[in-house]
C-alpha cells in the first residue's frame, strides 16, 4: 500500500467525519442565513426608495404651491402697481389742471388789472386835457362841476 492509498482512505475517512459532524448542514444554515441578511437589506432599500419617491413627492407639491403663490403674489402686486399707476396719473392730471386753472384765473386777473389800469390813465389824461382845454375857456367853478359830473358818470359805469 503506497502513500497515495492512505492519502484516499485519509480523504474518505476526513470527508465522512464532515459528514458526521454536520458541515454541509452548517454550511447551509450560514448560506441561509446570509441569504436572509441580503432578502432584509433589499426589502430596507425598497422601503427607503419608496420614502424618498414620498419625500419627493411632497418636495414636488411644495415647489408647485409656492409657484403658484409666486405667481398670485405677483400678479396682485401687478394689480396693485397698475391701481398705483393709474391713482397717479389722475392725481397729476387734476394738478396740473388746478395749476392751469389758477394760471388762467391769474392771468384774467391781470388783463382786468391792466385794463382798469388802462381806463384809470386814460381818465386821468382826458380830465387833465379836459381841464386844460376848459381852464382856457371856461372858469373854474365850471370847470370844477364839470369835472365832477364826469367822476359820477365815470364811477356808475364801472360799477
Amino acid at each position: 500500500m503506497d502513500n497515495t492509498f492512505w492519502a484516499l482512505v485519509a480523504l474518505i475517512l476526513f470527508l465522512a467525519l464532515l459528514l458526521y459532524i454536520k458541515l454541509p448542514s452548517w454550511l447551509g444554515k450560514q448560506l441561509d442565513e446570509r441569504a436572509d441578511g441580503i432578502r432584509k437589506e433589499l426589502e430596507e432599500a425598497r422601503r427607503l426608495r419608496e420614502e424618498a419617491q414620498q419625500v419627493l413627492a411632497e418636495y414636488e407639491r411644495r415647489r408647485r404651491e409656492a409657484e403658484t403663490e409666486a405667481a398670485e403674489i405677483r400678479a396682485a402686486a401687478e394689480r396693485d402697481a397698475a391701481v398705483f399707476l393709474e391713482e397717479a396719473k389722475r392725481k397729476t392730471e387734476e394738478y396740473v389742471d388746478r395749476r392751469r386753472t389758477l394760471a388762467e384765473q391769474k392771468i384774467k386777473q391781470a388783463e382786468t388789472d391792466a385794463a382798469n389800469e388802462v381806463r384809470s390813465r386814460a381818465v386821468d389824461l382826458a380830465v387833465a386835457a379836459a381841464t386844460r382845454l376848459l381852464g382856457s375857456k371856461t372858469d373854474t367853478k365850471a370847470a370844477e362841476t364839470l369835472f365832477q359830473d364826469s367822476l359820477r358818470e365815470l364811477k356808475t359805469r364801472m360799477n
